[in-house]
């Protein structure tokens, strides 16, 4: 029995390595080569040998003609037969001798026998995958521990024999099975408590024998799949080695050069004659060249860190690439695309946070990571895009304040694709929107670059002009894919701070577009998006505003640690988003007129000039232009054409020395300085404008010293050379190109009467011919995407890191902006039909926009509120007013109720039932927030009161005597006299039984069970809302309210009393001439019950608010009641 504290087997280890010799020479013998004893003994003559050489003596060689050794041609093809068996008879014998204890014999020796065997050519699958096991067994019973001796050359071996295997290929189901064993060995190496102990290249060769694996298209899914969970478990392990070491920041020394042994080569096609598994990774490789390698042994005794993380991460990203893989055929390229996606997911789960300390890592991501996964977001294979969507979701959670612009790119992107199309939104939808202005440039390295991109290509391959949807005329996703993306963008945007994240990141920086603005403009908008086909994605756009919404009221009601001193002060903040809306502006008026928007940013003092205050006229003519060059230069949104036409001005040319001054073209190439240069503005047509630049180049370029170049003149013909030379290149119309003896011939002589080098000349004609000078918003499809992404990346490393803001300081300048659309898309939310979940979700969302208008004190918001909710409940509809009728009183449970069609219609609806609670919970205790909205209010409240829906506290009026009675719905009409009838008794019962039954305006109409049930629902609901409650509030305005309620009333009431008069004036006949003077008198108009409600709730509000009667006298004054 063992004692060793790793060995966990009851057995003695011995019994386990005998036991595992006799599994694989077992398996060995059924295979014709070592059918025979000669197979796995030694050769008499080699036996012989052996014994008189350890005797001292010297045997007898028998050689043939050619002076070779007979016995050696003929054993020659059998030796490394007999050789692989000796091994495991001599590792019996070595068993035999140690007794019971194994663990401390050297590892290499105990797995000597079983690697040669992996490693050997004529071994068969059965055989390799029968040794492939016993050394997975050896691994899981602790044979092979961190105390085991000689481990580091045990496991250097086993690591090159691992990548190196043959095997005679069998069939696919045994090669799949020894690939499956060799998974199993390296998940076990690495994973289990030795794998701490390998090196970088050990661990590099084992991960590029499975993630080769991962991609081979011929080998089976079921393989492909395991591979791809394997390596699962071994990224994981790898990087939270991380942990362990300490973190390397940009340009520290813990960077260490690449190590050409550490390159990892994966394809899902293997071209390369490399000794691996090719057998079955490659059958195509051939017979010759599958030779045994000799196994060189790692002398480093480093265990693996920072390198091998940073070549396997460098490899899976590589693997993204979609230019890479344009030769390759679509399986190929979805077998490259979805392990590496899937591997890199499990990645940043495991280790984004720490990925994000060590400066290599880290770069890799910012750089090649987001820009294949950005371009794999256009992907039209459903599962890639699910993945790439997945898994860049995953590098934003973990590692989002590095990544600062490229979430600006994303999220841009996302609404440029998710944005519905013109003409899907219902007529007036607009109205509730952002006002939008003037698109006038975006930022650098935006969506539009990404999207334009795709229009781009969409349009050729079509032959078509691209659709005209969305900002950048992208077509919008649909389906499948735009609920995808929206998923995505809901998993960015689940934390709390998300949307003021955006807002001060984005929002509020100059160079950044206004990310915020666009996000709650595209969601309000989906949210009216008509398409049946499109409900869910609706759902997912007002879970989202709902969720900002909630997040916003949230802080409102919390506390927050104090605002961060390294970030700028929120003041700061502040005066940016204002300097960015006027700059907007500037911007869009030099685009216009160049002069009137260089005065317009000079009057707002946004060009910085900065002169001293006793700098003289001549200084401050230099102060100036040195703003305008910097902000004609730093400034993306200006149209460049433009740019260069003004500084090309002779007016202008200290700002184009100015301009020109900003660059640093110190050791740097004349070609690539002349790019830097042209990059910026694009050139004029006219000759004389571009001598001018092209002198002031000169000037620049020569100040610096460069070599070769004698004069500055020499500079000047240079740089008129390299433009021709450009256009030559690379304009289509050109059929016959500049060679480079003719370039060189068109510069002979210019260098001070000399010539250049061919070097020299040589350099500058490679690197325009192979990349053309060409402006920016000329770039489009991936020359386009490649070059806004470097401008990104120089970017990234100007602006500071993404700002966390954990405050509620901004929350009223974010409101104050978008509230209208917000309530707006709330409002037609609420008013379609859906579930109670959703509609629980929106009435929360009206409390949360009730509890912000009243924090923020924005009481226009307020009525924005309560008059899309009013006209919900259906209550607040124009009122017809009609004549007083008698519906029918029931009672129910001891309670007179008055059974009405309003009541049955609100009672019918619970989608009115929910508006009115809504309503009159937010009205309650926020009443003196009311301005506008008291109009939709007090037809409500007329409404209900007369159809006796009202609490009786509210029918009751004041009288003089200090009591209180019902106010009356109708008066009883003055009794008169009955005509005289002639006829007699027959005369007046023919009248009666031709009068119509029921025509008495006394008679009633019995109401029904469900018309009763119905209107039960309504004084429910009624009764849930506290009116009571509201009407004491209301009792108690303050004067600025009080004046607005007042005036409504009073409105209210003069409404009526017009529509009594004009009904009177067409139901009675005009006086005749003749009539009397007491015919002609008008008469007075019917009474009307609502004229006297409103009357009472003047009446009570003057005589709870007595303080504000001199304020509101006026309104009282003008009050009449017809």
């Amino acid at each position: 029995m063992s004692t060793g504290t790793d060995y966990n087997l009851a057995v003695p280890s011995t019994h386990l390595v005998y036991s595992e010799i006799l599994s694989v020479t077992s398996t060995m013998r059924k295979n014709s080569r070592w059918a025979t004893p000669i197979a796995y003994y030694p050769t008499p003559a080699r036996a012989s040998a052996s014994l008189a050489s350890s005797l001292g003596l010297r045997a007898a060689v028998h050689m043939d003609a050619d002076g070779a050794s007979k016995s050696t041609r003929q054993q020659q093809p059998v030796r490394t037969e007999v050789d692989l068996m000796v091994g495991f008879e001599q590792l019996k014998r070595d068993v035999r001798a140690a007794s019971t204890d194994l663990l401390t014999m050297p590892l290499p020796t105990i797995l000597a026998p079983f690697l040669a065997l992996i490693r050997s050519p004529i071994s068969t699958a059965p055989i390799t995958s029968a040794a492939l096991s016993s050394i997975r067994s050896f691994f899981c019973c602790g044979l092979i521990s961190p105390s085991s001796p000689d481990l580091r050359p045990a496991l250097s071996e086993l690591s090159n024999t691992i990548s190196h295997c043959k095997f005679d290929a069998g069939g696919n189901n045994a090669d799949e099975g020894v690939i499956l064993r060799i998974m199993s060995v390296v998940k076990e190496c690495i994973c289990s408590p030795v794998g701490a102990i390998l090196g970088d290249i050990e661990v590099c060769e084992m991960l590029e024998t499975v993630l080769t694996t991962c991609c081979q298209v011929r080998l089976g899914e079921a393989v492909r799949r395991a591979a791809e969970y394997h390596m699962h478990d071994l990224v994981r392990v790898m990087f939270r080695r991380l942990d362990d070491l300490q973190p390397v920041e940009e340009g520290s020394a813990g960077q260490e050069e690449d190590n050409p042994e550490l390159r990892m080569n994966v394809s899902p096609t293997r071209e390369s004659t490399v000794q691996t598994i090719d057998q079955v990774l490659d059958p195509s490789s051939p017979d010759a060249e599958k030779t045994p390698v000799p196994v060189v042994p790692n002398i480093n005794m480093t265990p693996y860190g920072l390198p091998s993380i940073t070549e396997l991460l460098k490899v899976l990203l590589s693997l993204l690439d979609p230019t890479s893989q344009q030769h390759l055929s679509r399986s190929h390229t979805d077998s490259l695309l979805i392990p590496s996606l899937s591997t890199l997911n499990v990645t940043f789960a495991a280790a984004g946070p720490t990925i994000a300390k060590f400066a290599p890592l880290r770069q890799l991501v910012m750089d090649n990571g987001c820009k294949f996964l950005f371009q794999l977001a256009r992907s039209d294979n459903p599962t890639v895009l699910s993945l790439a969507l997945r898994t860049i979701a995953t590098v934003f959670e973990t590692m989002r304040p590095y990544l600062k612009l490229q979430q600006e790119l994303l999220l841009s992107f996302l609404v440029d694709k998710l944005t519905p199309p013109p003409g899907s939104l219902p007529t007036g939808a607009g109205k509730l929107g952002i006002p939008q202005r003037k698109n006038i440039g975006a930022s650098n390295a935006s969506a539009s670059d990404l999207a334009e991109r795709e229009q781009e290509e969409g349009s050729e391959a079509e032959g078509k002009p691209p659709s005209k949807a969305g900002r950048a005329g992208i077509t919008p996703a649909r389906g499948e894919t735009r609920e995808l993306m929206l998923e995505i963008l809901g998993h960015l945007s689940r934390y709390p701070d998300f949307m003021v994240d955006v807002w001060v990141n984005y929002d509020c920086d100059v160079n950044c577009e206004d990310v915020f603005e666009r996000l709650i403009d595209f969601l309000s908008k989906s949210i009216q998006y008509v398409d049946p086909q499109q409900r869910g994605a609706q759902v997912l756009c007002l879970d989202l505003l709902l969720s900002f919404v909630s997040h916003m009221a949230n802080r409102v009601e919390q506390e927050h640690p104090p605002w961060p001193e390294e970030y700028p002060l929120v003041s700061t903040i502040l005066e940016l988003k204002s300097k960015k809306l006027l700059l907007l502006t500037g911007a869009s008026r030099f685009n216009k007129h160049p002069k009137g928007g260089i005065a317009f940013l000079e009057e707002h003092k946004l060009i910085n000039a900065n002169p001293p205050p006793d700098a003289s006229e001549e200084e401050l003519a230099t102060y100036r232009a040195q703003g305008i060059a910097s902000f004609l230069k730093n400034t993306p949104r200006l149209d460049k054409k433009l740019v260069g036409e003004f500084i090309a001005k002779p007016d202008n040319i200290e700002i184009l020395r100015a301009f020109i001054g900003l660059f640093d073209f110190n050791e740097v190439p004349i070609a690539e300085a002349m790019r830097e240069m042209l990059e910026s503005f694009r050139l004029p047509g006219e000759s004389q404008q571009i001598e001018r630049i092209t002198d002031t180049f000169a000037a620049k370029y020569f100040s610096t010293k460069p070599a070769e170049i004698q004069t500055q003149d020499a500079v000047h013909v240079l740089a008129f050379a390299i433009i021709m030379l450009n256009t030559d290149q690379h304009n289509p119309q050109v059929r016959k190109r500049m060679t480079f003896d003719d370039f060189k011939r068109n510069l002979r002589g210019v260098n001070d009467k000399s010539d250049f080098s061919l070097e020299f000349l040589q350099a500058i004609y490679d690197s325009i011919k192979k990349k053309e000078i060409i402006m920016p918003e000329e770039h489009v499809g991936q020359l386009g995407f490649d070059y806004a992404w470097k401008e990104l990346l120089v970017r990234s490393k100007q602006t500071r890191p993404l700002m966390s803001c954990h405050t509620s300081e901004f929350d009223s300048h974010m409101f104050k902006l978008v509230w209208r659309p917000v309530v707006g898309a709330i409002t037609t939310a609420f008013n379609a039909p859906d579930d109670d979940y959703i509609a629980e979700k929106i009435i929360a969302g009206f409390r949360d926009c009730a509890t912000l208008a009243t924090h923020f004190k924005q009481p226009e918001v307020f009525d924005f509120i309560v008059m899309s909710l009013a006209h919900s409940t259906g209550l607040a509809d124009a009122l017809n007013f009609p004549r007083q009728s008698n519906f029918p009183i029931v009672e129910v449970e001891g309670q007179n109720i008055t059974v009405s069609a309003l009541s049955v219609r609100f009672g019918t609806s619970v989608r009115s039932q929910m508006a009115t609670v809504v309503l009159f919970t937010i009205l309650n205790g926020n009443v003196n927030n009311l301005r506008e909205s008291w109009g939709p209010v007090v037809d409500i409240l007329q409404n209900l009161f007369l159809y006796s829906l009202l609490p009786g506290r509210m029918l009751q009026m004041a009288d003089f005597l200090g009591g209180v009675s019902a106010i009356p719905l109708s008066v009883a009409k003055p009794s008169e006299a009955a005509p005289r009838l002639d006829g007699g008794l027959l005369s007046a019962l023919s009248s009666y039984l031709l009068t119509p039954y029921g025509s008495s305006s006394d008679t009633l109409i019995e109401a029904t069970p469900e018309e009763i049930e119905k209107t039960m629902c309504a004084v429910d609901c009624i009764a849930a809302c506290h009116l009571e409650d509201l009407n004491e509030q209301i009792m108690g305005l303050e004067a600025e309210t009080l004046y607005a309620a007042l005036r409504t009333i009073q409105d209210a009431a003069n409404k009526r009393t017009i529509y009594k008069v004009k009904q009177k004036q067409n139901e009675e006949l005009p006086p005749a001439s003749n009539a009397t003077v007491r015919e002609r008198t008008i008469q007075p108009l019917a009474y009307d019950a609502a004229s006297v409600f409103l009357l009472e709730m003047m009446i009570g509000m003057a005589s709870h608010a007595r303080q504000y009667i001199q304020d509101v006298w006026l309104v009282y004054s003008r009050f009449r009641v017809g």
